[in-house]
């Protein structure tokens, strides 16, 4: 599938028709044990057993990936969460911001299936990651949920707490690159309060040494279970 996304290099932006062909989500990426174990008892209060390893790679298709303002879930059971996303497009790796949105309910069930399930939002505009690199662990995560005029804090921290993406790149691809027209959900950060879903989500990274932002917002139409 292809999506439009912007290229904003430190000197020049530029459109990038970007054709995707595999999509990753990278789970427990944590670097912290304490708040892996915060995520992961979360995730457990819900309903969701341990994960066997960590980190775990789940492989969703490649159309759920979209920039859409908007996305159609069955029920209202989901929730979104905000992540690093890195996409090798070409030559170049990028950075941008997504949220892994995903049904919490059939995640009891198995969460490779609740992953595939839900649509996932990213922001159209991307960094070079090679200019973000030597500052990786300042930059800072964040997510909002919001319903009607209520806006929540919902997650927020640096990305010292994670791994960095080429140690996920290695232990997913087993060399220093993704494969060509790859996009890889990085990992979350543990929510503010108890995993919830909202009748909006708002992402952001932040990179306070180039002092930009990538923002994404889009809202979640829950769509009638028919028994």
């Amino acid at each position: 599938m292809t999506i439009s996304l912007n290229g904003i290099g430190v000197e020049r932006t530029e459109a990038i028709d970007a054709e995707i062909r595999d999509l990753v989500i990278a789970g427990w990426t944590s670097r912290d044990r304490e708040a892996l174990e915060a995520h992961i008892a979360e995730l457990e209060r819900l309903g969701v057993a341990r994960p066997k390893r960590v980190p775990t790679f789940y492989r969703v298709a490649a159309s759920l990936l979209t920039t859409a303002a908007e996305i159609q879930v069955l029920g209202g059971d989901s929730s979104g969460e905000a992540e690093p996303v890195v996409l090798r497009l070409g030559d170049r790796t990028w950075l941008g911001v997504g949220s892994d949105h995903t049904d919490r309910a059939l995640e009891r069930q198995g969460v490779a299936l609740a992953k595939q399930l839900c649509t996932k939002p990213i922001g159209r505009d991307l960094w070079s990651l090679d200019d973000v690199l030597d500052h990786w662990d300042r930059l800072t995560l964040r997510s909002f949920a919001v319903d009607g005029a209520r806006r929540e804090p919902y997650q927020e921290g640096t990305l010292a707490s994670m791994r960095t993406p080429d140690e996920l790149v290695r232990l997913y691809a087993g060399g220093d690159e993704l494969g060509p027209g790859t996009a890889m959900f990085c990992g979350t950060l543990a929510v503010r309060g108890e995993i919830r879903p909202a009748e909006s989500f708002e992402i952001e990274l932040e990179d306070p040494v180039l002092r930009r932002t990538l923002r994404h917002a889009y809202r979640v139409r829950d769509l009638p279970v028919e028994e």
